[in-house]
């Protein structure tokens, strides 16, 4: 990076930028574990030499410390796939339920932007659908920062929520559902070859929203379709059609990917693949908000009553239970 000409491209520069990122993330929590225990012995010599209590109950505080850093180290070990470290796009789709399943998606959008403000990265949206009513038919959005696909990958499948309905006026109890897909960022254009003057056909149109200098006075949002498999991608919220084009053709080699991996893996289509209708029966998840209050993994069997919590983004439980269990799946099919 100190090299001389270094930005001079800077989409190479950003791919090293974002693989020292990655490697740091794994690098830095061991020398801050061995940082702590170098300094909890030499603490551990000055309390004994001088007999001193406070000193040894700061001791124990520095171990337990070194401690918690080294639950999490060990659980970053679950996240070992080739796509983990990398960024993701996060895409949300109302299911059975109309103005209901909208609302939800657009909740489900705010517990994941919480959750990954939490988490330290970065969310951008890269296509939205508005509801007829309320919500969100759809949304697509890019999540940067490390591991980011490792974890929301956890969060695949359909989300069911009951509860009393804001929009009907006899307060009846209402069951809405909405899906929830992630894919890896595709770095490496070499990953997935596409033929872009055969296999692919791309509409150019005016972008969707609440305008602003470009959006809607000229054709920037890109629909790219890739005709050997049916696969549609679009994107309308950069502002040229240029960054349009090129994120959209990036979800669509993440997507081909994933369909390749599919193919050669039974087990990786049971996990990532479509989830069927979203609807009943086909559930991951299910928040419930009356006649009871309750937020249950139906994978795991993890379950908490602190739903509120867990809408305003505290899922780590959730997504943690799951890498575990996605793990020992791992193991004994090895």
């Amino acid at each position: 990076m100190a090299a001389p000409g270094f930005w001079d491209d800077q989409e190479a520069a950003q791919r090293v930028v974002r693989d020292l990122k990655g490697l740091k993330a794994t690098v830095e929590p061991v020398a801050e574990i061995e940082r702590i225990l170098e300094d909890a012995q030499v603490m551990a010599q000055l309390a004994a030499e001088e007999n001193d209590a406070s000193a040894i109950e700061l001791l124990a505080d520095d171990l337990d410390q070194a401690g918690k850093r080294l639950d999490r180290l060990e659980f970053l070990a679950l996240l070992s796939r080739p796509d983990d470290p990398k960024n993701g796009y996060l895409a949300i789709h109302a299911g059975a339920g109309g103005t209901e399943s909208c609302d939800w998606a657009s909740m489900l959008l705010r517990m994941y932007t919480r959750y990954i403000e939490r988490a330290g990265w970065a969310l951008s949206i890269v296509d939205s659908v508005e509801g007829e009513e309320a919500g969100l038919r759809s949304v697509t959005a890019r999540v940067t920062g490390p591991y980011a696909y490792g974890y929301l990958s956890a969060e695949v499948g359909v989300h069911r929520l009951v509860r009393i309905s804001p929009f009907d006026s006899a307060a009846r109890r209402h069951t809405s559902f909405a899906s929830v897909d992630v894919l890896p960022e595709i770095e490496d254009a070499g990953e997935v070859e596409i033929d872009e003057e055969k296999d692919l056909r791309i509409d150019f149109f005016r972008a969707g929203g609440a305008g602003g200098q470009h959006v809607n006075k000229t054709s920037s949002a890109v629909r790219m379709t890739h005709l050997p498999t049916g696969i549609v991608v679009q994107c309308q919220n950069e502002r040229s059609q240029h960054q349009n084009r090129r994120t959209a053709l990036e979800m669509l080699r993440a997507r081909l990917k994933r369909l390749q991996e599919q193919q050669r893996d039974k087990e990786t289509a049971k996990l990532y693949g479509q989830k069927g209708e979203i609807a009943w029966g086909n559930q991951i998840r299910s928040y419930v908000l009356q006649p009871y209050t309750l937020v249950k993994d139906h994978r795991t069997e993890r379950e908490t009553g602190r739903v509120q919590d867990v809408l305003d983004g505290d899922l780590e439980a959730f997504i943690e239970a799951e890498l575990h269990r996605r793990a020992a799946a791992r193991t004994e099919t090895a």
